[in-house]
């Protein structure tokens, strides 16, 4: 079964004795010696990030990354499900699964009624109990996760034409969102809000600068709208079917006339609403991995799912200085966040 975040709860020792390990262990064309110990490294969250092609990322993440752009394979038919941590992930995972695998399984009898979403669609760059070639055994048509920036996509995966479906979230619920799930995870590591509210606002968190994450996947949206589908959290949280209907027709799969008129595409938002996943005891009870000092809970995943709820953990004076940071960053691009 797919492992999610596998470094999400290790001690910073522990963590980077498996980053280097990955690396070692990995077929590569890098040369010899550690590439990641050339990347800049800095200090602030539980563990630390390193600079890579513009992004902050943990050093496992970074490492596998980089392993991926000389092995991953795609296949032209593979559907990259695209996010910044903590913007709909685990939403357009249950949304596209349901969709794609709608004529396999009955609502009644789903495997999403016993399965957490972020079990049935794999990370790429978060390898299942460290295999890098897990992935390979998937059959056709796979859906594949991914945090990477555009940017940071294998050679391989941009030019092979593969769909690709992106979702982003306005800044601030972003930020909350990962603030809780962080706090979850590490715990007596953890940062208070008010330092994750000024790392966040410097581009300094996992996967991110955010706006930078956001733009690149934008920009390659215009101009190739048959291969990358642009979707903001906000608009499919207010009119759900509509989103449903169109995410199934971009990724191969439309709905008929009469599917619609049975009301297929409610089922489906019904099945994957958050009040639904979050009433399921396989989504709130134990945890997606639990070894060693390692442990994420399945609840970590779920928590409210709510548009606005940066309220209720911020004032609006940091709401206003974060919204003024991302417009001045996205000035002039056409993108409004």
């Amino acid at each position: 079964m797919w492992r999610v975040e596998k470094v999400l709860r290790l001690e910073h020792s522990k963590a980077a004795e498996l980053w280097h390990t990955a690396w070692r262990e990995a077929p590569n064309s890098h040369g010899t010696g550690d590439p990641l110990s050339k990347l800049p490294t800095r200090e602030g969250w539980a563990q630390p990030l390193v600079l890579y092609k513009n992004y902050r990322l943990r050093p496992r993440f970074a490492a596998t990354i980089m392993h991926l752009q000389n092995t991953f394979e795609p296949r032209h038919d593979d559907i990259v499900l695209a996010t910044n941590p903590k913007c709909g992930t685990t939403w357009i995972k249950a949304l596209a699964f349901t969709i794609t695998n709608r004529f396999r399984y009955e609502f009644g009898n789903h495997p999403l009624l016993f399965r957490h979403p972020q079990e049935v669609v794999p990370f790429l760059e978060i390898p299942r109990d460290g295999d890098m070639t897990y992935v390979e055994t998937l059959p056709s048509l796979r859906l594949l996760a991914t945090h990477m920036p555009l940017s940071l996509f294998p050679d391989s995966l941009a030019s092979c034409g593969c769909r690709t479906v992106y979702v982003c979230r306005d800044s601030k619920d972003a930020l909350v969102s990962w603030w809780h799930f962080d706090k979850m995870v590490h715990r007596e590591h953890s940062v208070d809000f008010e330092a994750a509210f000024n790392m966040f606002s410097e581009g300094f968190t996992n996967y991110r600068p955010f706006w930078e994450h956001c733009l690149e996947y934008r920009r390659e949206s215009i101009a190739c709208p048959n291969r990358i589908l642009f979707l903001k959290y906000e608009d499919m949280m207010s009119e759900p079917v509509k989103y449903v209907i169109r995410l199934a027709t971009f990724l191969g799969v439309p709905f008929s006339n009469k599917e619609e008129e049975d009301g297929i595409p409610e089922e489906v938002v019904r099945l994957c609403s958050f009040d639904k996943l979050s009433s399921l005891d396989t989504n709130q009870t134990g945890d997606l991995i639990r070894r060693g000092n390692l442990i994420v809970e399945k609840s970590a995943f779920i928590r409210k799912g709510k548009v606005g709820d940066w309220v209720n953990h911020m004032s609006q004076e940091m709401g206003r200085k974060l919204d003024w940071i991302v417009e001045e960053k996205l000035k002039g691009t056409g993108l409004v966040l």
